[in-house]
C-alpha cells in the first residue's frame, strides 16, 4: 500500500487522500478502499471478492489470539509470502513448533530492558549529533534521520557489514530490507508471487543476508544470529529468520517515528511534551496507534468457528482493518486514556505479537526525548511524502527550532 500519511480524525496537514498501489496511474486499492470504508465493518462484515472483514479492535484482538482456527500460512497471509521466498520450511517458523522454540530462545534478546541498552548503544551517540545540530539553529531532516537510526539498528541486530560509518551506508541497509517489503503488495490480494517476483526477492534477500553463513558459523548466542543457530535453525534458516527480522524492523518503525514526529507538531502537543518530558511513552503509544505502522492484517480461517456472531468456514479470509479499529478512538492527543480492546493491537497479538515492539518502542522514545530535550518547539520548514512505499511516512520532514 502506498499513501500520504494519515490522520483522518484530525484536519492538520497529513492529507485525507486515498492510498495508490504501487502502479503509477492506477485507481485506488482494494485495501486502501477497505482503510477508508472500514468504519462499517463492525464487528465484522463480509465483503464480495475479499472475504470477511472487521474494524473492530475487540474481534481483531479475537482472530490474533485464536490459532486453532486462525491461520498466517495460507492465501494472503505474511507466512505463504515468506513460504514462496525461501522454501515451506518457513511453515514451522510461522506456525509450529520451530515458532513457539525460537520466540523462547530469543526472548530476552528482543525485552524492554534490551531493547533501551540495544538503542542506547547503537543510535545514541547519533541522536546526540541530532541535538546538537537543532539546538545550534541548523535543520534536521527527520525523515532521513528515522531512516538512517533505523537502519544502524537492523545492522546491529543482523550483524549486517558495512562499508563506512556515514548516514549513507545504514540508509543503504535500510533501502534493501524496504524493497524486499515491497514484495508484500504483490501477495496481499491472496496470489501467488509471479516467478520473476520470487526471482528477484530472493535476489535482495541475499543482499541483505550474504553475511549470516559466515556469522552463523562464529558469531556469539548474544546476538540473533547466534542465538538462532543454538535455537537449532540451519544456517540457510537463519538466513531467512534475519531477512524476516530486517524487514519487520525498517519501514514500520521509521514511519512511525517520522509521522510522531509530525503530529505532535500539527497538533500543537509538542508543548506539552516540552513541558512534560514524562509524556515521552504517552507520546509513542498515541503515534504508533494512530499511525498504526501495520494497517492491514490477513489471516485464513484454519477450522469452522463463531465469530461476532457470523460462522467462518475453513479456507474462507479475514481481513483486519488495524488501522480503522486504532484510529475510531479518535486522533492523536496526549494524556488520551487507553482503550482496553485497542492496547498495543499496532503491534499485532497473540503468538504473532511483533518480536522487536520494544526495540521499535525504543527508537521512537530516544528520538522524541533528543527533540524534547532541546527544550524549544520546532517548526516544520519542509515536507515531501513518500510513494510507491507500503507503509505511508514522508521521504523529507525537515525541522528546526522556533
Amino acid at each position: 500500500m502506498s499513501a500520504a500519511p494519515r490522520n483522518d480524525e484530525m484536519d492538520h496537514h497529513e492529507p485525507r487522500r486515498i492510498p495508490r498501489t504501487a502502479r503509477a496511474g492506477s485507481q485506488p486499492s482494494r485495501a486502501a478502499l477497505l482503510l477508508h470504508a472500514g468504519r462499517l465493518a463492525r464487528p465484522l462484515r463480509r465483503v464480495p471478492r475479499v472475504g470477511w472483514v472487521t474494524a473492530d479492535a475487540a474481534t481483531a484482538r479475537s482472530v490474533l489470539t485464536d490459532p486453532e482456527h486462525f491461520t498466517v500460512l495460507d492465501r494472503g497471509g505474511v507466512g505463504r509470502l515468506w513460504a514462496q521466498l525461501l522454501g515451506d520450511w518457513v511453515d514451522d517458523l510461522f506456525d509450529g513448533e520451530g515458532h513457539r522454540a525460537l520466540r523462547t530462545a530469543t526472548r530476552d534478546l528482543f525485552g524492554e530492558t534490551a531493547a533501551r541498552a540495544l538503542v542506547d548503544r547503537v543510535i545514541g551517540a547519533r541522536l546526540a549529533e541530532a541535538r546538537i545540530r537543532l539546538a545550534s539553529g541548523r535543520p534536521v531532516d527527520v525523515a532521513a534521520l528515522g531512516r538512517t537510526l533505523v537502519g544502524r539498528i537492523v545492522t546491529e541486530l543482523l550483524r549486517v557489514p558495512v562499508a563506512g560509518t556515514d548516514d549513507a551506508a545504514y540508509e543503504k541497509v535500510f533501502a534493501t530490507a524496504r524493497e524486499l517489503a515491497a514484495l508484500s503488495l504483490e501477495a496481499a490480494g491472496g496470489a501467488d508471487l509471479t516467478a520473476e517476483t520470487v526471482a528477484r526477492g530472493r535476489r535482495v534477500v541475499a543482499r541483505l543476508t550474504g553475511h549470516v553463513e559466515d556469522e552463523w558459523r562464529t558469531g556469539s548466542a548474544e546476538h540473533l544470529v547466534g542465538r538462532c543457530r543454538d535455537a537449532g535453525l540451519d544456517a540457510h534458516q537463519t538466513a531467512g529468520m534475519a531477512a524476516l527480522v530486517g524487514v519487520a524492523a525498517t519501514e514500520t518503525a521509521a514511519s512511525a517515528i517520522t509521522r510522531t514526529v509530525a503530529l505532535l507538531h500539527d497538533t500543537g502537543d509538542q508543548h506539552r511534551l516540552l513541558a512534560s518530558p514524562e509524556l515521552v511513552p504517552d507520546a509513542v503509544r498515541e503515534g504508533l496507534r494512530v499511525t498504526a505502522p501495520a494497517p492491514v492484517i490477513g489471516r485464513t480461517v484454519r477450522g469452522d468457528v463463531r465469530l461476532a456472531g457470523r460462522t467462518l468456514r475453513a479456507g474462507e479470509r479475514i481481513t483486519l482493518l488495524n488501522y480503522t479499529a486504532n484510529s475510531l478512538t479518535g486522533g492523536f492527543r496526549l494524556g488520551r486514556p487507553p482503550e482496553p480492546a485497542n492496547r498495543e493491537l499496532w503491534f499485532g497479538a497473540g503468538r504473532h505479537r511483533c518480536l522487536g515492539s520494544a526495540i521499535a518502542q525504543a527508537e521512537i522514545g530516544r528520538t522524541l526525548e533528543t527533540l524534547a530535550g532541546v527544550g524549544r518547539p520546532w517548526r516544520i520548514v519542509e515536507r515531501r511524502y513518500s510513494r510507491r512505499v507500503v507503509i505511508p511516512t514522508y521521504e523529507r520532514l525537515t525541522v528546526t527550532l522556533v
